[in-house]
């Protein structure tokens, strides 16, 4: 049995996946943690605690491949890769008909088109401002007092969106706050934080040119209000991973058989 490893090193969270490829790849396990100041410290440590788990050593991994912004920084890697390639590599794997991705994670998203061999065609990035990504989600949810994992929930149960009009992170939230201070129900405030989020991603996928299937990535995926907003601002149904917070690492271990 031939084990392979990918890592994704985000500017908030790495990601390492443990997949066996007999016959066919299997997924057999991913662990994720805060990057911190040190991201290579973060993914050996991932790395060693998986193997441990599995009773596995490192000489039983034929390669390990990196991904990420901090890909560059590895030294234990065999090889690196964009996320770009990685996301769609991820994608295509759990969801064979997808045309296209839509990446949310904490500090960028990114809008990815794939060909008919599956291949990165296109793609767009918004890696210049926190609106539109998890940290700004993470804000919000600082400023409302209310836990991130609620808001798929909340969003469900509001009655109308509060449109928030304010693009940029810092002006959202005060905006967010008054709104609170005017007793607007948390609820439909979270709504319209959610088509903010939504809004944002659209444009991106716009840019691409948006063919089905869709499957969203990243951890904002997790958000259940989030991808409600996208789907109705695309009128199309969104494929959702189990694991979409893993879909990187998991195209980075996918490379790592393929090379």
């Amino acid at each position: 049995m031939k084990y392979y490893i990918g890592v994704d090193i985000g500017s908030v969270a790495t990601k390492v996946v443990l997949i066996k490829n007999d016959s066919d790849a299997e997924f057999i396990e991913g662990k994720i943690s805060p990057t911190g100041s040190n991201g290579s410290f973060t993914a050996q440590k991932l790395i060693d605690e998986l193997l441990k788990e599995k009773n596995l050593n490192i000489d039983n991994v034929e390669k390990i491949l990196a991904t990420g912004y901090g890909r560059i920084n590895v030294s234990f890697t065999d090889l690196t890769k964009t996320e770009i390639s990685c996301h769609a590599k991820g994608a295509k794997f759990i969801f064979p008909k997808t045309k296209t991705v839509i990446d949310i994670g904490g500090q960028d998203s990114k809008a990815i088109k794939l060909n008919s061999n599956g291949d990165v065609s296109d793609f767009v990035m918004n890696d210049k401002c926190a609106a539109g990504t998890g940290r700004f989600l993470e804000v919000m949810s600082h400023a409302l007092q209310v836990d991130l994992s609620d808001f798929g929930k909340c969003h469900i149960e509001s009655k109308k969106d509060t449109q928030i009009s304010n693009i940029c992170t810092v002006f959202a939230e005060s905006e967010v706050i008054s709104l609170v201070s005017e007793g607007v129900d948390k609820r439909d405030i979270i709504k319209g934080i959610n088509y903010s989020i939504a809004k944002r991603a659209l444009t991106l996928l716009k840019r691409v040119n948006v063919e089905e299937e869709v499957t969203m990535t990243g951890g904002v995926a997790k958000n259940r209000g989030v991808v409600l907003a996208l789907e109705d601002l695309l009128k199309l149904k969104i494929n959702i991973p189990d694991i979409p917070e893993f879909v990187g690492a998991l195209g980075a271990a996918l490379y790592a058989i393929e090379s």
